[in-house]
């Protein structure tokens, strides 16, 4: 069955979306800086009110007052050059170093996503992700992100405005990688990220896709800086190349892996679809992401999947939901094709 029809089955609709803006930040520059050219973007007073926003929805109270003995002590807590950036971003926005913190902490602890790695018939993988976020101001601040360094693209990736870490990125001609929270996290366990974070100098699951896209150096360094290094919090990484059969969702507890789940295209398990949920467990009854999704993609068939066909993919409904942000698409081994679009509105299921 041609994916058409499959569309015309699930009902998917909103398919009116938007490109991001565009930020250059150079990593030649020093931390405190690198940040400013946001400013050539988004008005000040907006962007400290939709943080605002996602603050009070998301971090307990009691929150700001533990932050405390961070924020005297910055640079012992956070490492270089995440202290500096976001030192940086408070004086750019009039913000408190609190709030900052807060900001890029808050963004850890709810991303709830689809991700999709698959190979065609030549060999080539792709990978395309949805970011999903109970946060409708979240739209206005999505933004596409070139990192430079020397004047080159390093890596670029997608984000919001006033956080300095990544859930979807692209190192050119090395890999992709996109993150999305492992189910069984909440956000009343929100203290033990922190005391991951601070106390046991843990890095945020974020803050490590951006580190494993500036300082790997293929696809086999980046799945295996992302399965061992610690993190502050579970969460699944899906990491793709440029070569046939380069694709993997890993599994992440604090420490380490608790799964690697490989693409298979010889034994024609050609694709890998992860949600926010283990995948050797049955997801929520509630939950339809995976299902649909991988009849969608079965439908497309190997032979017919590309750029175009996974983003439409990414597009049935309820893979692409009511609080879906941005979808991304992208292939490591063709790195101009890289591709985000902000959903105004999500998707909604007609009658």
């Amino acid at each position: 069955m041609m994916f058409s029809a499959l569309l015309l089955l699930s009902l998917v609709l909103s398919t009116s979306c938007f490109y991001p803006p565009v930020v250059n930040i150079s990593l030649d520059d020093p931390p405190e800086v690198r940040w400013a050219p946001l400013l050539k973007v988004f008005d000040v007073t907006e962007l400290n009110k939709a943080a605002a926003e996602v603050i009070d929805s998301t971090v307990p109270k009691w929150v700001h007052q533990a932050l405390a003995p961070v924020v005297v002590a910055l640079d012992k807590y956070i490492p270089s050059p995440y202290a500096g950036e976001i030192r940086g971003m408070a004086s750019h926005f009039g913000a408190t170093l609190s709030d900052i913190i807060i900001l890029n902490f808050a963004y850890e602890i709810s991303a709830f996503c689809t991700s999709i790695v698959a190979q065609d018939t030549s060999g080539h993988v792709y990978h395309g992700r949805n970011l999903d976020y109970p946060h409708d101001v979240l739209r206005n601040l999505t933004i596409n992100i070139i990192f430079l360094k020397n004047g080159e693209v390093a890596y670029r990736g997608t984000s919001f405005a006033g956080y300095v870490g990544l859930w979807t990125g692209q190192s050119p001609n090395k890999f992709t990688v996109s993150g999305d929270q492992r189910g069984k996290e909440h956000w009343w366990e929100w203290w033990k990220n922190m005391v991951s974070a601070f106390l046991l100098k843990r890095s945020p699951v974020s803050w490590l896709v951006r580190e494993t896209l500036e300082e790997a150096t293929d696809f086999q360094d980046a799945v295996m800086r992302m399965s061992k290094i610690p993190i502050i919090t579970g969460v699944y990484y899906i990491v793709a190349g440029v070569r046939g059969g380069e694709g993997v969702v890993i599994t992440r507890d604090r420490q380490g892996p608790a799964d690697i789940w490989p693409l298979d295209p010889l034994n024609g398990r050609w694709y890998r679809v992860e949600t926010n949920f283990d995948h050797w467990l049955p997801p929520p009854s509630r939950d339809h992401r995976r299902d649909i999704a991988n009849k969608a993609l079965n439908a497309t068939g190997q032979e017919n999947i590309n750029i175009d066909t996974l983003f439409q993919v990414l597009s049935v409904y309820p893979v692409c939901n009511g609080i879906t942000v941005y979808t991304t698409t992208m292939s490591a081994a063709f790195p101009d094709n890289y591709t985000s679009v902000i959903r105004p509105q999500g998707c909604h299921k007609t009658d």
